[in-house]
């Protein structure tokens, strides 16, 4: 019997979703971008949950798309990448808008699409191992989606010195950009996630958690809808230039790309 690629539970009013893909580096596909969007929608209506945590199995938090997910890009239509790049914008807008506070617990790097679920999250706890990185650039491709929420976290210089150079990070320069919340050590992190949560939980309202983060979100992001209806528009098309198939190309093939 194959494994359930997101694992979801729930002990003291905190749901703990967790990424169960470890033999792949917990990589993104389409089934589990849906398992991902369908738990938080679970957690999201869930009369047992007052916040959330995400966290994922295995050394690693998210390497990003996988191998065979790419070589499936390069062979979809326009429409097709359309209706993909839909869904990653559905699982990420789920997240930032979820009625309850959502924490990521990033033990291993986050990378790529998987910095990308990191940006979106209330609350960021990683050890200091975690590297960071929006790496896109570096396949031909463009990190479209999540920049739209990376711009409302750090400065424009910031963010277009991350974006336009791919270069990977450290939690600490991630604490530094605004882009996290805490560094911890691996063997506190659990803990200190779990006491953040519990904390949440018996101190605050949840209807003044909820209220409260929607108005964050509206405040900061007031054109973000507009943004994000560009921004997959742009990943479908981008998706379709000699540069992706190029970069996605060498990238399986692990060749050095000469740009």
């Amino acid at each position: 019997m194959t494994e359930a690629l997101v694992l979801y539970s729930v002990e003291e009013r905190i749901a703990t979703i967790c990424i169960n893909r470890p033999d792949k580096r917990n990589a993104l596909n389409p089934e589990l971008v849906a398992e991902l969007t369908a738990a938080f929608n679970k957690a999201s209506k869930d009369e047992a949950v007052k916040v959330v945590v995400l966290k994922a199995n295995g050394p690693v938090f998210s390497a990003g798309a996988d191998l065979a997910y790419l070589q499936q890009l390069q062979q979809n239509s326009y429409e097709e990448n359309l209706a993909d790049s839909e869904n990653l914008k559905t699982l990420f807008t789920t997240i930032y808008d979820l009625p309850k506070v959502v924490i990521a617990q990033v033990e291993g790097h986050a990378i790529a699409g998987g910095c990308g679920l990191a940006t979106v999250c209330d609350i960021t706890f990683a050890v200091p191992e975690a590297n960071f990185g929006y790496t896109e650039v570096k396949l031909g491709f463009v990190p479209a989606i999540v920049a739209c929420f990376l711009l409302r976290k750090t400065s424009e210089s910031i963010a277009k010195r991350l974006l336009l150079t791919g270069v990977l990070f450290s939690a600490q320069e991630a604490l530094n950009y605004g882009l996290i919340t805490f560094v911890t050590n691996k063997t506190d992190i659990s803990l200190n996630v779990k006491n953040f949560a519990l904390s949440l939980c018996t101190e605050a309202s949840a209807n003044s958690l909820m209220v409260t983060k929607r108005l964050i979100g509206q405040t900061t992001n007031p054109g973000l809808d507009k943004s994000l209806a560009e921004a997959v528009q742009l990943n479908a098309l981008v998706r379709e230039s000699e540069d992706f198939k190029k970069g996605v190309a060498a990238f399986i093939s692990k060749e050095k790309i000469n740009w």
